[in-house]
């Protein structure tokens, strides 16, 4: 993730980060990176309502002018063994986002001119002002849950390979014990026989 970040098109000077995970905080911050928010105690047990602080800082920050552009950038969960950095665009949504996102997604390829239009009532942006803040904290909840299987499931893979090599080193270690104890056995019988052979 940080090496998405560090190798992307995001410029120190250009970015604010709020920061879900220690190591990944620790790097960005001796990289010269702002961090103006740390939530790393909310990924041991993430909740909705950590996703719903965390979508109100940003979205505070962009409604502010603090921000130009929000990105999410986490880990998508996979399978055990394959884990896939990702990074999306949250905010502001424009229709060329929404149509590259129906292609990704398999959905056909209407442009966004073909959509129906709905009338909203009472406003277009009273819904808005609703949907956009649950959008944010669904997206921002969803990779919480999908950064913490894709660790746990990297934990997993780890504490299985580091199982089977310890068994492989008992194997080999079992294998020289017992050479070295068979040679042991060997060189007491060859001394016995050796001292039984003298006195005769």
């Amino acid at each position: 993730l940080v090496k998405m970040i560090t190798k992307g098109d995001f410029k120190k000077e250009d970015c604010v980060i709020y920061a879900v995970g220690r190591k990944g905080r620790e790097t960005l911050e001796r990289l010269g990176y702002e961090i103006k928010a740390d939530y790393s105690e909310v990924i041991n047990e993430p909740l909705y309502k950590d996703a719903q602080e965390i979508g109100r800082a940003v979205l505070d920050a962009f409604t502010n002018n603090e921000l130009g552009e929000i990105y999410l950038v986490y880990t998508v969960f996979k399978n055990t063994v394959s884990q896939i950095p990702t990074c999306i665009k949250l905010l502001p949504i424009s229709k060329d986002d929404l149509e590259k996102d129906n292609e990704s997604n398999g959905s056909d390829k209407k442009s966004m001119d073909d959509l129906t239009l709905m009338n909203y009532e009472p406003e277009a942006e009273e819904a808005l002002n609703t949907i956009i803040p649950k959008y944010i904290n669904s997206l921002i909840y969803g990779a919480l849950v999908e950064s913490v299987a894709s660790e746990n499931g990297a934990r997993m893979q780890a504490m299985d390979s580091a199982t089977n090599n310890a068994e492989d080193m008992i194997s080999d270690l079992s294998l020289k014990y017992n050479r070295a104890r068979q040679g042991a056995i060997t060189q007491e019988l060859t001394e016995i026989i050796a001292g039984a052979s003298a006195i005769e």
